[in-house]
C-alpha cells in the first residue's frame, strides 16, 4: 500500500468500497474489507482510510466492526487481536462491542463495565473522529432521501422542493453537515483530544439535525418501516451516544476551557 493515491485510484477505491458495502454487511463485510487491504490502509494512510471507510458506512447504511480496528491501531495493538474493547457510551458508561453472528446476519451486543472517571487505558480521539465520519455519512444519506422525496412529491401542482419551508430545512441540514465535515478535517496535532471531541460533537449535532429535518420533509412516509429513513435515524441516535453524545461533549469541552482559562486556536481563519 502506497502512502498516497492519485485521484483516479482514489475514485476507483471509493467505488469498490461503496459496491462492497451495498452488497454485504456484518462479518461478511469485515472479511471483504480485510481482502481489500483495510488493515494496510489504516496503518499506511489513516488520514485517507478512516474518513473514506466510515463515511461510506454511514452513506450505505452497512455495518462493520472497523471501529474496533481504529481503537486497536490507536493504542498500539495489532489489528485482529482478540481483546475486549470497552468504549464510553452516553452517560460515560463503558460498553463492550462484540461481533455476534446471528441467523439473520450480525448484531452488536455489550454490557456496561465501568465509568469513564474510573479510568481505562484507551485513547478515544481517533475513535471519535471515525465515529464522526460515520455520523456525517449517515446524515448525508438522510439528506439524499429527503431531497429525492422533495423533488418527486407533488402538492398543489408543483414539487414540494419549491416550497420555502422545505427548502429551508434541507438547506439547514446541508449547512450542519458541511460544518461538521470542516471540523472533522481540522488538523489536530496540537490539540488532538479537544479537536476530536469538538468534531464528534459537531458530527452528532449534524446527524440529529438531519434526522429531525428530513423526517419533517418526508412526512408520514418517513415513519414507515418500508422507507429507509428509520435505519439511518436509529444509526444516528446510537452513534451520537457512542464515545459521548453531542450534548455531553459540548458541555465537557466548555468545562475544560473554563478550567483552563483560555481557548486554543484550532483553525487559521
Amino acid at each position: 500500500m502506497t502512502t498516497a493515491l492519485d485521484p483516479e485510484s482514489l475514485t476507483l477505491l471509493e467505488d469498490t468500497l461503496r459496491k462492497t458495502m451495498l452488497a454485504t454487511s456484518g462479518p461478511a463485510l469485515d472479511a471483504a474489507l480485510t481482502e481489500l487491504g483495510w488493515a494496510e490502509m489504516l496503518t499506511d494512510v489513516p488520514e485517507l482510510a478512516v474518513p473514506l471507510v466510515f463515511r461510506l458506512l454511514g452513506e450505505t447504511g452497512s455495518h462493520a466492526s472497523v471501529l474496533v480496528d481504529v481503537v486497536l491501531h490507536a493504542t498500539g495493538n495489532t489489528i485482529g487481536d482478540t481483546v475486549e474493547l470497552p468504549l464510553p457510551y452516553t452517560g460515560n458508561g463503558w460498553v463492550v462491542w462484540d461481533r455476534v453472528a446471528t441467523e439473520g446476519g450480525s448484531a452488536l451486543g455489550g454490557l456496561p463495565l465501568r465509568r469513564e472517571d474510573e479510568g481505562y487505558p484507551i485513547r478515544v480521539a481517533e475513535a471519535r473522529v471515525a465515529v464522526g465520519w460515520w455520523l456525517v455519512g449517515s446524515a448525508r444519506a438522510m439528506l439524499s432521501l429527503a431531497r429525492r422525496h422533495a423533488l418527486d412529491r407533488v402538492q398543489f401542482g408543483k414539487p414540494i422542493a419549491s416550497f420555502q419551508a422545505v427548502r429551508h430545512r434541507l438547506a439547514e441540514t446541508l449547512v450542519a453537515i458541511e460544518g461538521a465535515e470542516a471540523t472533522l478535517t481540522l488538523p489536530g496535532a496540537d490539540n488532538p483530544d479537544l479537536t476530536a471531541l469538538l468534531a464528534k460533537a459537531a458530527a452528532g449535532k449534524a446527524a440529529l439535525t438531519a434526522a429531525k429535518h428530513c423526517q419533517q420533509v418526508l412526512g408520514g412516509i418517513g415513519f414507515t418501516e418500508e422507507h429507509d429513513l428509520h435505519r439511518y435515524v436509529k444509526r444516528a441516535l446510537v452513534l451520537d451516544g457512542l464515545l459521548g453524545s453531542s450534548r455531553e461533549l459540548t458541555k465537557k469541552a466548555g468545562a475544560g476551557l473554563r478550567a483552563r482559562g483560555s481557548a486554543p486556536r484550532l483553525a487559521q481563519l
